[in-house]
């Protein structure tokens, strides 16, 4: 059984996910939750979507100028947690999250 230290300085929650409004959800679902364990909440904070584009050659040989792109966009989103506490990290453990939102929990000072 690991233990789980409790930042004094704030908890820093990064979300990503290629679905803007799965990730929307997702944000709302997280505040909510923070909210009634009565938590401060600082965010929302929309951060730059990344484009990963990607151009492939149509047919495998002959026609190089027939191309298809492709575009591959990841919506982040950032949440600020200040002076959190041992049951605000246990509430944000058991979330029950879908599918395609990844969520990054780091300490920050």
């Amino acid at each position: 059984m690991a233990k789980q230290e409790v930042p004094s300085d704030k908890l820093r929650l990064r979300i990503k996910s290629y679905d803007h409004r799965l990730l929307d959800n997702s944000c709302k679902q997280i505040i909510e939750t923070l909210q009634r364990q009565n938590a401060n909440v600082l965010g929302p904070i929309p951060l730059p979507t990344s484009f990963r584009r990607y151009t492939v050659n149509r047919s495998s040989f002959v026609h190089k100028d027939a191309r298809e792109q492709f575009e591959l966009r990841v919506h982040k989103r950032l949440i600020d947690i200040p002076n959190p506490s041992a049951k605000i990290i246990e509430s944000l453990s058991d979330l029950n999250l879908p599918a395609g939102v990844e969520v990054e929990i780091k300490a920050a000072s």
